[in-house]
């Protein structure tokens, strides 16, 4: 447990100190639910939402047409039910060849019951494979010193989102400091606009406030100490403090009404920044693809404006530290055949991280983890926006895995079930603290 952790702790801080690089993505599967390709064939389980459903299925189409004897079959499923479905799936030994993830916890608990895969001595016979990876990507794919997980993809902090347009007929200017985000709000209200998007009903957005306002009262040691198990770490006053604050946000009505019954897999937050009826929006950074793409020319307009997370008034936390996903992971079923475990390796090598897939990631408003891709970040349209979101994993002190992530399954259900109840005022941020400091160790 404390070497995982070390060793997480040790990439995340790493993670901040130089470029991201790494990437890639998956593919195969057993005869369990998501169905053998048959003769070397395989399976994986995807999210649904664009760009990156296209992307990952022209790799995996590109990839089987190179390879016929090794073809993969993809199913899609929206995030909140994949995240249910595939530790179903895993536990009942009918896992897709190809488990798509974010390390962490949960990859930790997979890999202590032998249910995925060892990659260290394949990654060990593939150097020049590692090491288009920034090493630091790896932490999070590994348990115990060994790696089970391939890094893919690209890195995806949480951004401060705003609609410049609004903020220019309020005739203010985005948050640098909490006052500055409760003096919004009280702007916004007035105008008859919300001044957050928020789609609660999912939960892991409203954890996003919580990473970064612990972050900022408190400075990265307190969530450090929580990821450790230490005892009652989750009673410490920044935790206090943070929920004070979410609960103050909440009764000024920071949020759009009704959030607690609004999704983000439906993408109705996004609509609700890019349609001018909420002011700003906490969400990860692969939003930006899904608002070029379907937000009517907000983002090609120039309306769409992003900030880092605002500083707290007295505060220990380094405003340049970051929260989010410092990759995606993918992982071999332990249950597969040897011919789709060889078929999951070579699209690993081959399939997953081309040149092409690099291009429609950047193309989509990400960025990719793969070394020497600075050229490519200054050629595209996108480039204020993926340049900031470069800068801010390269530089931030701290790079936090989200919650959900970094713990335990276990332990990350009570949080979201915890935060919903937090949001929704039904328990104070004393009996948050007390509700998760039972978690510790599970």
């Amino acid at each position: 447990m404390k070497q995982f952790q070390s060793s997480r702790r040790s990439f995340l801080a790493l993670a901040a100190l130089v470029p991201f690089a790494a990437a890639a993505t998956t593919a195969c599967g057993t005869s369990g639910p998501g169905g053998s390709g048959g003769g070397g064939g395989a399976s994986m389980w995807f999210l649904t939402g664009e760009p990156n459903q296209t992307t990952m299925q022209k790799a995996v189409d590109a990839f089987g047409a190179a390879n016929p004897d090794n073809k993969i079959a993809v199913t899609y499923f929206q995030n909140d039910a994949y995240k249910t479905k595939i530790k179903t799936a895993i536990g009942a030994g009918q896992a897709p060849t190809i488990v798509y993830g974010w390390g962490g916890g949960g990859l930790k608990t997979y890999a202590e019951a032998n249910q995925v895969e060892d990659l260290t001595a394949w990654f060990d016979a593939n150097p020049d494979l590692k090491k288009k990876f920034f090493p630091s990507s790896f932490g999070a794919a590994t348990v115990n010193g060994k790696i089970y997980a391939l890094p893919n993809q690209y890195v995806a902090p949480i951004v401060l989102f705003y609609n410049k347009e609004l903020f220019n007929k309020a005739g203010v200017q985005p948050p640098k400091t909490w006052d500055d985000v409760m003096s919004l709000v009280k702007t916004f209200n007035d105008m008859g606009v919300a001044p957050f998007s928020l789609g609660g009903q999912s939960r892991w957005t409203s954890m996003m406030w919580l990473e970064y306002l612990l972050d900022r009262i408190g400075g990265s040691e307190v969530f450090n100490a929580i990821f450790e198990g230490k005892p009652d770490s989750w009673k410490h006053p920044a935790v206090i403090e943070t929920g004070t604050k979410i609960q103050e946000l909440v009764s000024a009505d920071g949020f759009i009404k009704g959030f607690s019954s609004i999704t983000a897999d439906s993408k109705a937050d996004q609509a609700l920044l890019y349609t001018g009826k909420a002011a700003m929006m906490l969400q990860g950074s692969w939003t930006y693809g899904a608002m070029k793409k379907e937000g009517q020319n907000f983002v090609q307009d120039g309306k769409l404006g992003f900030v880092h997370f605002p500083t707290v008034p007295g505060g220990k936390g380094d405003p340049k530290s970051g929260v989010g996903n410092p990759a995606q992971y993918m992982s071999i079923s332990a249950k597969a055949s040897d011919k789709e475990k060889e078929t999951a390796k070579k699209f690993f090598k081959e399939g997953i991280m081309t040149d092409t897939v690099i291009e429609a990631y950047i193309n989509s408003g990400s960025v990719p983890i793969v070394n020497g891709i600075e050229d490519k970040l200054a050629s595209s349209p996108d480039k204020d926006f993926l340049n900031f979101v470069y800068d801010l994993a390269k530089n931030a002190p701290n790079f936090q895995q989200s919650w959900d992530q970094a713990l335990s399954p276990t332990a990350a259900e009570a949080l979201l079930n915890n935060i919903d109840q937090l949001f929704l005022k039904s328990i104070t941020p004393q009996q948050f603290a007390e509700n998760m400091n039972a978690t510790l160790g599970k």
